[in-house]
């Protein structure tokens, strides 16, 4: 099998593909997370500080905007991007979504929203997040487990990280899926996994360390469990 690189991967029709999470609303993404978002990010709201969310793979980012619109109408004394800072309405939430696709619905509002057009895989966090999603994204990322180990060193120590996945899109070298020895090596390290909803996540900053090594990805698996095409990620299993 010819496997692709994450350069080559992210120049295919597969991981362009506009109709997995480009439009999606809030609701979808209440929907698609098991959570309702708002609330979430209410609920973690501290005296003096700002609360966090960050969003990969998302899309126009209509669901973005919707939540910093409701967010931001709960603020302080603080106009949008006036005197406020943090301690006015513009510091009560901070969103940031990052995109490969710079296509997106509406303008930035800083300091509420914040669109990025990157790359997941080579993006860095500057700061740590209350919340992390990826509603469908995960599906066409090569380095799947790769960038699960990153994204356990953006949360904030009593954060959460939720995200569609689907645990046989992580195939060993010869073809066959990881499986459960994939799924207890997550468990181990406090990630759940629900393979009927098909979402992985946990709390908490960590360290995710998996004995898998990277060795590429294939574009043409075909459609996975949502209807729509996806990419497969291959690792070699070594023991620890």
């Amino acid at each position: 099998m010819n496997l692709l690189d994450d350069d080559a991967l992210e120049r295919s029709s597969v991981v362009a593909n506009c109709w997995m999470n480009r439009e999606r609303r809030l609701p979808g993404y209440n929907r698609e997370l098991g959570i309702d978002v708002v609330d979430t990010l209410r609920a973690r709201r501290r005296p003096g500080q700002p609360v966090r969310w960050l969003d990969l793979c998302c899309g126009t980012g209509y669901a973005l905007g919707q939540a910093a619109d409701l967010l931001g109408g709960e603020g302080g004394e603080g106009g949008e991007g006036g005197e406020g800072g943090e301690g006015g309405r513009g510091g009560e939430a901070e969103i940031v979504a990052v995109d490969l696709v710079d296509f997106f619905a509406r303008p930035p509002c800083p300091p509420r929203l914040r669109l990025i057009t990157a790359s997941v895989t080579t993006w860095r966090a500057e700061h740590p997040f209350d919340l992390i999603t990826c509603v469908h994204g995960l599906h066409y990322i090569g380095d799947k487990l790769g960038l699960l180990a990153k994204i356990g060193t953006w949360l904030a120590d009593d954060g959460l990280f939720i995200a569609n996945f689907d645990v046989r899109a992580i195939r060993l070298e010869g073809g066959a899926p990881a499986g459960r020895r994939l799924t207890t090596s997550l468990r181990s390290q406090g990630v759940t996994y629900d393979g009927r909803a098909r979402r992985i996540g946990w709390t908490g900053r960590r360290l995710i360390d998996l004995p898998y090594r990277y060795r590429g990805s294939d574009d043409q698996a075909g459609p996975n469990y949502t209807g729509q095409p996806a990419v497969n990620s291959y690792y070699e299993y070594y023991e620890c």
